[in-house]
């Protein structure tokens, strides 16, 4: 009886032995699974998190690139911007310049005009008080030279006047001389009497 007991708890101990084995056995089993997913869990978020540090290494090379480009952009637009401002200015001095060089020229121009305008305007004046003066003069002439000829338009019809009044007065005298003279005389008085009419019509 007594080995039997023995036998039974023996069986009993071993089988409870063998549990122990089987739970350690299974406890190192799942340890080991667990190590394993948790190594494999890091590995793969180790891999993740290289790749994301790469990307992200990548993007940061990418926007410094960009920054790069955009500086080097900014700078060109900027040295464009300062050309063309300097050369604005360039050209806005030169108007400038050529612009008051163009009113000096102007100026000059107009107070050239202006000099030749009074200088003609004085000579015309003069010209035109001399033609008047002349004028003026011929026109005295004129009546001087016209006061002559009427007298002397006038001097032959006197003459004339008179040398009809002198005919007259030697034609009224010769009847008269010839009822007093002879007849011999008369001849002689009509020779005479044709003298004095010359006389009278010169």
């Amino acid at each position: 009886m007594a080995t039997r007991k023995t036998t039974k708890k023996s069986e009993l101990t071993q089988a409870g032995e063998h549990l122990s084995t089987a739970a350690r056995e299974v406890g190192t089993a799942v340890t080991h699974k667990i190590e394993a997913f948790g190594d494999a869990v890091s590995a793969g978020m180790k891999r993740a998190r290289k790749n994301v540090e790469k990307q992200r290494d990548e993007a940061k090379a990418k926007v410094g690139k960009l920054v790069k480009m955009a500086e080097a952009q900014v700078k060109k637009a900027q040295a464009q911007l300062k050309k063309a401002s300097t050369s604005a200015q360039k050209s806005v001095a030169a108007a400038e310049k050529k612009l008051e060089s163009t009113r000096r020229s102007t100026g000059k121009q107009i107070a050239a005009l202006q000099t030749s305008a009074e200088r003609k305007a004085k000579a015309l004046q003069k010209a035109v008080a001399k033609e008047a003066a002349a004028l003026k003069k011929a026109a005295g002439m004129k009546l001087k030279a016209a006061a002559p000829k009427k007298a002397a338009a006038k001097a032959p019809v006197a003459k004339k006047a008179a040398a009809k009044k002198a005919a007259v007065k030697a034609a009224v005298k010769a009847p008269a001389a010839k009822k007093a003279a002879p007849k011999k005389m008369a001849a002689p008085a009509k020779k005479l009497a044709k003298p004095a009419a010359k006389k009278a019509a010169k």
